[in-house]
């Protein structure tokens, strides 16, 4: 598996359950492209245990990704009736609920190929894409099965990229939206560690 950062994010039309319900034929990628950041995330399966923390956490933290322009998508290779089944299913009862962002369905398993996340078995790895505006990967995380996904992180890499783009200075470790950004200069550096 090689990384996709600083590459074009792979485009890809599927179907996919949107959050009022219905059900979209051709949705897109690209559709985003030049008007929002994307963070695009793989599951293995719908109907599971780990899933549905993270689609549950990212839906509760919904509004701070939209606060920063960035729309959230979901996505395994369950097909779109799979999906819609999940989200009418009572969280009580192992479903997702009503969430309210896209979930796409990799029926073909080809986006999750095409994004490096596919295993032998034919499930996607817990793979995560942040895609800037102009479509390009800056950010991935690809977790194994059993661990679940932060969105307090996934929060504080559009901070950092954002505050990149905005400001012109990179965004050291541990970097949070307001903290000290640097220059890339050995005087930069110095100015860091001792202001």
């Amino acid at each position: 598996m090689s990384s996709l950062v600083t590459k074009a994010a792979p485009d890809f039309t599927a179907n996919a359950v949107l959050p009022d319900g219905s059900i979209k034929e051709g949705f897109t990628l690209s559709a985003y492209k030049g008007k929002k950041y994307v963070l695009l995330f793989f599951y293995p399966m719908d109907f599971t245990f780990v899933c549905p923390t993270e689609i549950i956490a990212f839906d509760r933290a919904l509004k701070e990704f939209e606060k920063r322009n960035t729309q959230v998508i979901g996505a395994s290779v369950d097909s779109e009736y799979s999906h819609f089944a999940w989200r009418e299913t009572e969280t009580a009862k192992g479903g997702i609920g009503r969430i309210g962002y896209p979930l796409v369905a990799d029926i073909t398993k080809k986006i999750s190929s095409d994004y490096g996340v596919l295993l032998d078995s034919g499930v996607a790895l817990r793979g995560l894409f942040l895609i800037d505006k102009s479509g390009i990967v800056r950010h991935e995380v690809v977790n194994d099965l059993p661990l679940g996904r932060s969105t307090d992180e996934a929060l504080r890499m559009i901070d950092a990229l954002q505050t990149f783009e905005e400001v012109g200075e990179v965004c050291p470790a541990n970097f949070h939206k307001g903290d000290k950004t640097m220059q890339t200069t050995q005087k930069g550096l110095e100015r860091f560690f001792t202001a």
